[in-house]
This record gives C-alpha cells, structure tokens and sequence, in this order.
C-alpha cells in the first residue's frame, strides 16, 4: 500500500492535476489523504479525486482531513502545495510595494514579494516538519509551495530528513527551446543547472550537434523573440535562463526598475495577480461543476511529483530535477544552499548528480539570488527581524530601486501587514 498525503490539497486545480498524473500511473493498492484548513475547498478536493479515480477506472482509498497529523498517519509521500495567506496575502504583496515605485511581475521566488511569502511559510513548515519527525519521519516530502529555495533550504536547517523542491521549469523551458529551434523534445540531449527559476541550459545538443547555434539563428530572425527577458539575458550571458520573462526580471537589477525597459520588453507588471484571479475563477468552475454533476477535464501536467513516486515504488529509474542542498554538487555556489539539479530516482530514492562549477558569469548571479535566501533563512532560525530588512537591502531589484531607508520602510509596513501570519519574533517594526 503506497499513502500519499497532500498538504494545501485545497488547491484544487494542481491537486487534481497530480492526482490525474498519479491515477494513469496506476499503482495500486492506493491511498490518498487530502489536507487542507478550508472545509469547503478540502470537500471539493475530494470529489475532484473520487471524479478522476472513476474517470480513469482506479480504486483508490481517499480520506479528507482537516487536522494534518492524521493525515500524515502512515504516509509515504506527502506532497506540500500550501498557499499561507492565499489571494490577500498576495495582494498585499504586490500593493504596498507598488506604493514605493517598486514593480513586481511574479513576487513569488524572490525581491521583496518572495522574501515576505517565505516569512508567512516558515511557521507553517515548522509546525509541518515537526509533526513528520513524529508522525511519518522516513517519508519523501515534496514541495512545490514558492518560495522554492528559501522554502527547501529552512526544511534542510529543521532536520527534515527526505525533502526535495519540485518545478516544471526546466521541462517545460526545454520544451519550449526544442520547439523553437524545430527539434522534438524527446531527441534532444540536455543539462541544466543552478537555482530555481535561475537555473542554466548549459548543455542543448541533437546528437553532434550544438542546438544553440541553431537557436542563435532563429533569434537573429524574429524581432519579438528579442523582445523576451530571457532571450535578452541569454544573448548577453551565453547561457539560457530556465524560467519566464516575467520571472526572471525580478532576479536581476536590470530591468523592473527602469520604465524604458519594463517598455523595451512588455513586462507584465502585477502578471501574477491576473493569474490568482483566474487560480480562483479555475477552483469555482470546478467546484460548480462537480456539485453539479458535470465532467471536469483536467490535463496532464508532466510535474516530478508523480513519476518520483512511481519510480521509488517500482523501481523505475528516470532523471528528474529537483531542488536539493549543495553538498559538492555546483562547485562555485554556497555550500548548503538549495540548488536545482539533475536526479536519478529509483526504488533507492533520490541521487542528486554533481554538475561540477557552472560558468562564472551563471554563478555571479545566482551567488546574489542566494544571498538573498541565506538571509531570510538566518532571520527566521536566528529569529532576527533585522536579517529581514538586510535580505532585501541586497535583493538585486529591490537595491536597484530604492535607497536603504526606503527599503527598512517597505519592509516595516509588510511586516506590520502580515502580522498575523509571521513568527512573534518577526514581527516587530524596526526604525
């Protein structure tokens, strides 16, 4: 019997996903236990997964439970998709940041936007690192909840022993580029590498050939392409960053902060609140439609999540990224940090590869995003509010923004606004 424990699974639409991906996989016998602190959302995960089990002809044992250590009871994976604070909180994210001119896209993974929704995550994670070491200590915890590194590096510090960070970036990044350059993705050899949302292409072959000669070609034809972020990164970096437009403007001092660019580039400035609306209008379409009885189509997503669960239980090897600590496996990025690397996953678990030392100008940058991350990690295990205001002092698109006294403002007013959601410790307003 393999269990598999959602956490946030009141985050209907990706639990239905993984769930669909998990249910074509077909491992039986199955159980799944669904977490969530709304009863409403957790009821209609349920008939989203008792709907796809009949769907797909699978009996699985399916049980809801608004108290998370009886749904850890027995589990083997326990996959974390937690949103702490959900729309308001990512609003307020986004509102009193644009107040100090500062502009955000995503502010999911990092800048100002990504430090605070850590610092709201962190008390949940503790509470749920505690109740696995007493509960369920030897199984695979999975986390897909933002943000990725910050996240995945606080769950390291707390001891938790199977942990690993999971995005599609990477695959879908791939994906994309095999397209551009008119490759099948399944004939393309690739190797990426670096932190999450900043990871690197740093090897896109078909065959003997090298598929960046071929992508260089391509941009030198299309005018939008080179609209792109990401395009314009790539072609002064050498290397391809694996993540949007959208995110990987947040990363970098270049772009937000300068009206002619955020114009050059047609960043989507609040992208992410349009996607929060229609993440909420999504649930509400399923919800009616399983209370009405009506089919709900729900699309493969092709996430980790699902082929590392099937491979640990059959045995089957596949390589998969994910998002691990840097115990020798990129060379010239901190040690202990979460870096995002190929693995082998089989019946054995999860076997990070070492990449060796990534080119110096990959590593400059992504050394700055965790700067960033270290901080907000030693302020929530030190307890030390004033870490808060230095993680965003040396936030790349933060400091390219504002002068430091505007910044220990911004961070004051954010945590006088998430006070509800920090560490006691956290909470307290510095001047």
């Amino acid at each position: 019997m393999t269990t598999i424990t959602f956490i946030g699974a009141g985050s209907v639409v990706f639990t239905q996903g993984l769930l669909a991906d998990l249910f074509d996989l077909d491992l039986v016998p199955l159980t799944v236990k669904l977490h969530d602190i709304d009863p409403e959302r957790l009821a209609t995960a349920a008939a989203a997964a008792a709907y796809l089990a009949r769907e797909r002809g699978v009996v699985p044992e399916i049980s809801t439970h608004l108290d998370r250590r009886a749904a850890l009871d027995g589990a083997d994976f326990v996959i974390n998709i937690v949103q702490v604070g959900m729309n308001a909180a990512t609003r307020t994210d986004f509102e009193i940041p644009a107040r100090y001119g500062i502009r955000q896209t995503i502010g999911d993974t990092l800048g100002v936007g990504g430090v605070f929704r850590a610092l709201r995550t962190f008390p949940v994670l503790r509470a749920l690192a505690k109740d696995i070491a007493e509960v369920c200590p030897d199984a695979w915890l999975l986390n897909y909840t933002n943000p990725m590194v910050m996240n995945v590096w606080y769950l390291n510090t707390l001891g938790v022993r199977n942990v690993a960070g999971l995005c599609h970036s990477v695959y879908w990044t791939m994906n994309g580029l095999s397209e551009l350059v008119g490759v099948p993705y399944d004939d393309v050899t690739y190797l990426a590498a670096g932190v999450n949302h900043q990871s690197w292409v740093l090897r896109f072959e078909h065959g003997r050939e090298n598929l960046y000669d071929r992508l260089d070609e391509v941009i030198a034809a299309d005018p939008e392409l080179r609209r792109r972020v990401r395009v314009d990164m790539y072609r002064r970096l050498g290397f391809y960053p694996t993540e949007t437009s959208e995110h990987s403007s947040e990363y970098v001092p270049w772009y937000l902060s300068h009206a002619s660019e955020v114009e050059r580039l047609r960043l989507p400035i609040g992208a992410y609140l349009d996607i929060v609306a229609e993440n909420l209008a999504s649930y509400e379409r399923t919800r009616d439609a399983l209370k009405a009885g009506e089919p709900v189509e729900v699309e493969p997503t092709m996430e980790y999540a699902p082929q590392i669960i099937h491979s640990i239980v059959t045995g089957t090897p596949r390589t998969v990224y994910a998002n691990v600590p840097n115990t020798g496996l990129i060379d010239n990025l901190q040690s202990g940090a979460t870096v995002e690397v190929p693995c082998l996953v089989d019946a054995t678990g999860l076997r990070p590869t070492a990449v060796g030392a990534l080119p110096a100008q990959c590593a400059a940058l992504n050394r700055s995003y965790l700067n960033v991350a270290e901080l907000v990690v030693q302020a929530a295990i030190d307890e030390d509010p004033r870490a808060i205001r230095q993680a965003v002092m040396v936030d790349p698109a933060t400091a390219a923004a504002l002068p430091v006294e505007r910044i220990w403002d911004l961070c004051n007013d954010l945590a006088l606004a998430h006070r509800n959601y920090l560490d006691p410790s956290l909470r307290a307003a510095l001047r």
